[in-house]
Formats: C-alpha cells, structure tokens, sequence
C-alpha cells in the first residue's frame, strides 16, 4: 500500500497478472508518470509499444506473439506465422502474421512488425483455437485451416510455401482430408487443394 492507503503501483500491475498495456494501466488508476517511474527504475519493461511487464516476472520465450496477441486480442495467428506456430514449414516468418475480421482494421505495430490480412467472415471465424503463450491468451488457426489458407494466400505467401506445408503436414500431424476439405470449401479452394489431397492422402 502506499500511503495514501491505495496500492502500490507495483501491486496494481501484480493484481493484473504483472503485465498491462498503458490503457489498462490508466484505466486501473496509475499515471503516466507512476508507469515512466517504474521503467526508469528497473521494476517494469516495455515489450512494445503501450506495453508494460513486471521485470520480476519469469523471462518471456515468445515475446513477439505475446506483445500481438495483447495488443491485438481479437486477431489470430495465421499463414505462415501459423504454419511456424505448428511446425509444418521450414520459413522462418519475418512478420507476424495476423488475420482480422474483413470489418477491423488492420493491424500496424513498429515491434514487432506485423502483416495483416483481411478475411471474410466465414474464413475469419473458422478453425480458430486458443493457446496460451506466457500465459497471455492467442488466437491461432488450427493446421488444417491453416493449410487452405495458405492455398486462399499462395500467390502473396508463395505456391512453394504452401505444397511443403502440406507435405509436412502429412509427415508430422494426424491427417484429417475431411477436415481440410471443410476449411478448403470456406476459403473456397477445394478445387485446388483437391489434386493434392488425393495425391498423397
């Protein structure tokens, strides 16, 4: 407590699980001058822009898609960001990759650099799941949604990009066609994943 009896500004960020974007410390009572006085001091880091954690707190393995994922908590990790997330492909992402609702807009960040994607509503909402990354919620696309959007995205993400995905795919995950086939018909190219699929499938 400090001594006017209200927490302390140490206390507030624990309250909120030790991590606050700058709005919700605003909103929870604190200052900008309070949040200035802990960076300089040493007790919180910046992750990002507007972005703040406890120094005390464990080191983050995977500070990039915490810092989207709070920034940004109702966009979801996909194409190749995705396809990295799952381990089915060899590229190493240089953007995040985030899909929106075709009504948002589109995600901007200077750090991490992110490349937004408008989806339709029945693409966007499709096959999303739920992880948890340093304990910071993030919405990715399952692999098999992933796969057919990366078919949706070959001629902006690379054809090549998208064939060695499925092939690892097959190597490395439970195949599900029908499931592929479902997202595929969504992203509207089950004709042209179809050939592949019935390839090696």
């Amino acid at each position: 407590m400090s001594d006017t009896g209200s927490p302390s500004p140490e206390a507030v960020f624990r309250a909120h699980g030790g991590q606050m974007r700058m709005s919700e410390a605003l909103a929870a009572g604190l200052n900008r001058y309070q949040l200035y006085r802990l960076r300089d001091a040493g007790v919180i880091e910046p992750i990002s822009r507007g972005l703040y954690r406890l120094t005390e707190l464990p080191p983050i393995d995977q500070p990039d898609l915490v810092a989207v994922a709070s920034r940004y908590p109702k966009a979801v990790l996909c194409l190749v960001s995705a396809l990295a997330w799952h381990g089915i492909t060899t590229q190493i992402p240089q953007r995040v990759h985030l899909a929106v609702s075709r009504r948002d807009r589109l995600p901007d960040l200077d750090y991490p650099p992110v490349q937004g994607y408008r989806f339709a509503e029945a693409a966007f909402e499709a096959g999303i799941t739920t992880v948890s990354v340093d304990s910071t919620p993030l919405r990715v696309y399952n692999p098999e949604k992933t796969l057919a959007d990366c078919f949706k995205f070959r001629h902006k993400i690379g054809q090549d990009v998208a064939l060695e995905a499925l092939q690892l795919y097959k190597t490395r995950c439970k195949i599900k066609p029908a499931d592929i086939l479902h997202y595929a018909a969504i992203c509207r190219v089950e004709n042209v994943m179809r050939p592949y699929l019935e390839a090696g499938l």
